[in-house]
């Protein structure tokens, strides 16, 4: 999908005037497009001779798109990765060294961490943007219809409303059966592990004991639903099939509320949120801790460099940030903006739910392995009925492969 701000494109507008026009990657469900475009009018008017061009992409297959643009000699002028993504497109070259920048960007307010994420061997490569983790957005007046007063605590609890509200042409929840964020967090909750490292060496672990019964419960929590056993969260859109109606429940960012009423005005008002209940009601849920950085490739010329940094440190300050944490709920990237959340729903949750985050393995080579995910093929291979414990190991072997620099 892309969002054209412009009339023209190319370095130079076609009236020859000079103006630049800046090229901009950002990720489906970092920003809704009334704050996209609010930014980019808010951009122009500070910069007169620059003309943004957002290009938004879906996270599936966003890999191998970087990495070809980055070698290309025509790359965007800023690109949104994940945070767990820096290290290997810095490995693959093209992204520009902003250590020298840091200080002029306001890196000493930064979140420790999410500033982490954006480094390589103690370099700066890439900006922190956002830092969010999942949470239950659900249907209050589904809730209520079904006689749910509150949301539930436990996983136990979480089951049997979801039986209850999976009735008819009603979906208790919607959960592709490729969301391997969501298993992750299934598979910590039981003490497993998505891979392990052992004197260097990075092994996958989902045929452990542990990891098997994340599987068994992600099995459960997919059949209260409709989702196909090959989809994922943007094949088809999971916010769009939300949107449609007929469904109780979605795992997903609190920003993905604004979202679905974006596409769907007649629930606004209706949706709530709560943390991916656990094991037990005092502690929720494991999750995978996710964020953006923005990286700026080196390619470019002077004006769509300068005029790239620009942009990041303008949607990266302190302004644009507190916006970002009022309209789509993400925790803003600095710790001066710590109140930035307070008394809203979703970041309340997301809040609770963060006590129990977890990051990906730290393999070097992880972005590999999400370039061409076997946890998502085994996930689709269980669900289709093939023996869990088997597919299991086949995709141990593969992730071992992968994270050992295997094809």
């Amino acid at each position: 999908m892309s969002l054209s701000l412009l009339a023209g494109c190319g370095t130079l507008s076609d009236s020859g005037d000079d103006t630049t026009t800046l090229e901009v990657w950002l990720m489906a469900g970092s920003l809704s497009a009334d704050f996209r475009e609010r930014f980019v009018r808010d951009y122009e008017s500070r910069n007169p001779d620059v003309r943004v061009n957002i290009t938004v992409h879906e996270w599936p297959g966003i890999n191998e798109k970087v990495r070809t643009a980055l070698d290309s000699q025509n790359p965007p002028d800023v690109i949104e990765v994940g945070n767990s993504q820096v290290a290997e497109y810095v490995e693959a070259g093209g992204v520009r060294n902003l250590t020298t920048r840091v200080y002029d960007l306001g890196g000493d307010d930064w979140v420790p961490s999410l500033a982490k994420s954006g480094q390589v061997d103690g370099y700066q490569y890439g900006v922190p943007f956002y830092a969010a983790n999942r949470v239950v957005i659900y249907r209050e007046d589904l809730f209520r219809a079904a006689g749910v007063t509150s949301p539930p605590r436990t996983r136990d609890e979480w089951l049997t409303v979801t039986e209850l509200l999976d009735e008819g042409e009603q979906q208790g929840i919607y959960l592709p059966g490729q969301n391997w964020y969501v298993l992750a967090g299934f598979v910590w909750d039981e003490g497993g592990q998505l891979a392990v490292e052992r004197s260097g060496t990075w092994a996958g672990a989902l045929d452990s004991p542990e990891a098997l019964r994340g599987m068994a419960f992600y099995e459960r929590m997919h059949a209260l639903g409709d989702a196909k056993p090959g989809s994922d969260e943007s094949s088809p859109d999971e916010l769009q099939v939300f949107a449609d109606g007929g469904v109780a429940q979605l795992i997903a960012v609190p920003g993905a509320a604004r979202l679905i009423t974006e596409h769907n005005p007649e629930l606004a008002g209706k949706l709530g949120f709560f943390p991916i209940p656990g094991k037990t009601a005092e502690k929720p849920g494991a999750v995978f801790t996710g964020g953006s950085v923005l990286i700026a490739p080196e390619r470019n010329p002077e004006a769509e460099t300068e005029a790239g940094y620009a942009f990041v440190k303008r949607l990266t300050g302190r302004k644009w940030q507190r916006e970002m944490a009022d309209t789509m709920s993400f925790v803003p990237n600095r710790t001066n903006l710590s109140d930035a959340l307070k008394g809203e729903p979703g970041g309340a949750a997301m809040a609770k739910a963060a006590k129990n985050g977890h990051p990906t393995p730290a393999s070097p080579r992880w972005g590999d392995l999400e370039a061409n995910n076997p946890i998502k093929d085994y996930q689709t291979a269980v669900l289709r009925g093939a023996d869990p414990k088997a597919a299991a190991r086949k995709a141990s072997e593969q992730i071992s492969e992968l994270l050992s620099g295997g094809a």
